[in-house]
Formats: C-alpha cells, structure tokens, sequence
C-alpha cells in the first residue's frame, strides 16, 4: 500500500493529542514489556502492518522473546504468558472488538484480578490509543516495515 496521507503533517495537532495519549500510558507504570505486547495484539486484530512492524521492534529491543510474540496471536492456546498479561491480552481483545457484544460483567471482573482501578483505566487509555494509532496508519496507507528504531 502506498501512504495516501502523511497524517503528521496534514494535521500536527492530531498528532500531538496522539502522542499525549502515548506518554500519559507510558507514564502509567504499567510495565513497558506488557504495554508492546498489548499493542501488538490489538495490531494483529486490526491488521495494521504499520503498528505492528513497530511494536515487535521495539518489544525485541526491550527483551521480549521471539517465540513469545510469534504466540501472541494465539496466547489463549499457550502457557507462555503470566496471569497479568493473559488478563491484559484479554481486556485488550474485548476492548478492542465491542462491536455486537459490549464488555461482559466476567471479561471485567476477569481483568479487575489483575488490575486495580487506576490501572484498568490506564491500560484501557493504552489500548484507546493503540486503536487510535491502527485506525490513522489503515486509513492512510502508513507504509510497513519503515519504522526505525531511535538511535541511542
């Protein structure tokens, strides 16, 4: 796909709301590792090659395995994931696909074992933010497998 629009310039202030979102999950103290795993499995649910190309690189940077984000996509099959992230993974999904069935009162109490209150409306803020990101990179054909990892 080729970029149809360079949303970043079309339009900075979107960005920068964007990148508030960002920094405001970053700063959440959900831990770094556990926030890329999320993002990368709502970019696997929104087939945004985009996201994805980037959140493997830098989950990769920051220690995760090869053969855990492999599994992601399937982490319901596979024991390789904690409770915490299993739980995460979960809220993620159900978040992400609302269409038709909403949040159930299990997929909450579900998510509420593993996260206090502030931290479930963090993560939910991450996994808005994600969501936004994947629907701005589809929409406007962000070009995959351009991401760079900064320079340190």
């Amino acid at each position: 796909m080729t970029q149809r629009i360079d949303y970043k310039v079309a339009s900075p202030g979107v960005f920068q709301v964007m990148l508030g979102l960002e920094k405001h999950a970053h700063q959440s103290g959900i831990e770094h590792a556990l926030l890329e795993l999320v993002k990368t499995r709502v970019s696997q649910l929104n087939g945004c090659a985009y996201c994805l190309d980037m959140h493997t690189k830098v989950a990769r940077a920051a220690g995760e395995t090869e053969q855990r984000l492999y599994l992601v996509a399937a982490w319901h099959e596979t024991g390789m994931f904690s409770p915490r992230e299993r739980a995460a993974l979960a809220w993620a999904e159900v978040v992400t696909l609302l269409a038709g069935h909403g949040v159930s009162d299990e997929a909450y109490q579900a998510a509420r074992k593993e996260f206090n209150e502030k931290a479930l409306v963090d993560l939910t803020l991450a996994i808005v933010a994600i969501n936004g990101w994947n629907r701005l990179a589809v929409a406007f054909g962000s070009e995959a497998g351009s991401f760079e990892l900064p320079k340190a």
